[in-house]
């Protein structure tokens, strides 16, 4: 069989199982079983499959029309232009947090908390993009191996901590915390995409029955954990409520997403 073949085949396949982006799933499916760029398939699809290459696309292809998300059947997810390492022990990092990342480069800081960093994205990327100390605190130690071994691949030097929200580390300790915490609310688990819901960890995704738990938990604790002045900047899911929680602090702001979407909340403590 060609190259050629294959993604015609493999799209047909995901198209009959009603994948969505059935012909770039097949690409990338099958630029991940030959270890090869969509430029070398393309270059070489008159080339015939081998052995083991096939063997790996058929795998990876049933495991997508299965449900599974791509991301985690290649184990790769690019975020803010670099490569990390996935896996269904953490959140798939969505380009809507890079707005998050973004917030957080407009501040000249030294030290920086990322609470709840699942893969790590955040938080090894304001490392590699600043010149600040970086911590990252995750509840999951599934998720901090995951993000150690992305901070060794990158080379980026972040300190990880198990504990639940910053629960191990020193008041008035950061001039920056962020944070991308579960705010889907649980009442909401039936609509959701099956990929999202049945694959992606349900630690990562609720905040309980209203989406609002760990904003509860984690506003107060941000407080704590800053310096005066120091700033807090989290990713929203819903602005109003989330806005009324930081009424103590002060210059709160929301920034929109590209398409207009409340997606960051920014608040400055006293």
């Amino acid at each position: 069989m060609t190259v050629r073949t294959a993604l015609l085949q493999g799209q047909r396949l995901l198209e009959d199982a009603n994948i969505s982006d059935a012909r770039l799933t097949a690409e990338v499916l099958l630029m991940r079983a030959t270890s090869h760029d969509r430029a070398w398939l393309y270059a070489h699809s008159n080339d015939e499959l081998i052995e083991l290459w096939w063997i790996h696309y058929g795998r990876y292809l049933h495991q997508r029309m299965k449900g599974e998300p791509t991301q985690y059947v290649t184990g790769r997810q690019e975020f803010y232009g670099r490569e990390f390492r996935v896996s269904p022990d953490v959140l798939i990092p969505r380009p809507e947090t890079e707005h998050l990342v973004e917030a957080a480069l407009t501040r000249n800081v030294e030290t920086i908390l990322d609470m709840g960093t699942g893969s790590g994205a955040v938080a090894i990327t304001l490392a590699l993009e600043t010149k600040a100390r970086v911590m990252a605190t995750d509840v999951s130690l599934a998720a901090l191996n995951t993000a150690q071994l992305n901070a060794r691949t990158l080379s980026a030097s972040v300190g990880f901590i198990a504990c639940d929200l910053g629960a191990a580390l020193p008041d008035s300790a950061f001039d920056l915390v962020v944070s991308n915490p579960p705010y889907i609310p649980g009442r909401e688990r039936a609509s959701l995409q099956p990929e999202v819901r049945d694959y992606e960890p349900a630690l990562a995704l609720f905040g309980g029955e209203d989406g609002l738990a760990v904003y509860r938990r984690l506003i107060p604790e941000a407080a704590r954990l800053l310096r005066p002045g120091g700033s807090l900047m989290m990713e929203l899911g819903e602005s109003v409520a989330v806005r009324e929680m930081c009424a103590s602090w002060v210059d709160v702001e929301i920034v929109n997403d590209l398409a207009g979407i409340p997606r960051v909340l920014i608040a400055r403590k006293p």
